[in-house]
């Protein structure tokens, strides 16, 4: 019967995700979650028939309220979280995000090989968000920016607020209102897709690596490999 080699890793404990970063994910989570569910009512609302005058019945108006205040939420939890990559610490920085080296491309193919591919190699060990995953994220960013501009572009019909307003102009660049609302629809199973897949990966990286990836999000600390901690400290 061989034995099974067992490797011994010294594990540090780091502070990784500061307080605004915790809260912009769950705020994030939450209002998200509540623009899909509403967003589906809004796209297929169902024929309810009931006794009641329809003046007592302003369920649909009461979904289309939580539509518009998760998506002020959305949007404003997006733009604070824009500028804590600008002043926050380390793993929250834009650079987490944004391919602006060599290296990060080759971190990137790195864990494509090992987490995807499933080939034999060095295991990248990061502290923060790994560089493929700051790379997806990056993505989902343009996906934010182009479901706020096609939300408010729809909403600029019905308010009278100068906010969406602001957004008038793009009905017009869809070629109105109809395809707007089709574009504005297909693009929120990419957010449902993300968020499967990221669900996914954190339980299964939590369980492979142990690291405390899912209770990161809520004190903000994360057990990492010291050696992982010392090669960050010579790549700064």
């Amino acid at each position: 019967m061989s034995k099974q080699q067992i490797v011994h890793h010294k594990l540090l404990r780091v502070f990784v995700w500061e307080l605004p970063v915790r809260v912009y994910h769950w705020l994030n989570a939450a209002s998200i979650t509540a623009l899909v569910v509403t967003g589906f009512f809004i796209s297929n609302p169902p024929a309810l028939q009931v006794s009641d005058e329809a003046v007592f019945r302003f369920w649909f108006g009461k979904v289309r309220f939580i539509h518009f205040v998760a998506a002020y939420l959305f949007l404003f939890n997006f733009i604070i979280r824009i500028y804590w990559g600008f002043v926050g610490n380390k793993y929250a920085s834009w650079k987490n995000f944004i391919p602006t080296n060599r290296r990060f491309f080759r971190e990137m193919w790195q864990v494509i090989k090992m987490d995807i591919l499933q080939l034999k190699g060095k295991e990248h060990m990061a502290v923060g968000h790994n560089q493929l995953a700051g790379f997806i994220y990056f993505l989902t960013f343009i996906a934010f920016v182009v479901q706020v501009i096609t939300g408010f572009g729809l909403y600029a019909a019905t308010s009278n607020w100068w906010f969406p307003q602001l957004f008038a102009w793009v009905p017009g660049m869809f070629g109105g209102d109809a395809p707007l609302r089709h574009f504005h629809h297909a693009a929120m199973w990419f957010f449902i897709l993300f968020a499967v897949v990221h669900v996914y990966l954190v339980f299964y990286h939590d369980y492979v690596e142990g690291r405390g990836e899912i209770s990161s999000m809520g004190g903000g600390w994360k057990f990492i490999e010291e050696e992982a901690v010392e090669e960050l400290k010579t790549h700064k």
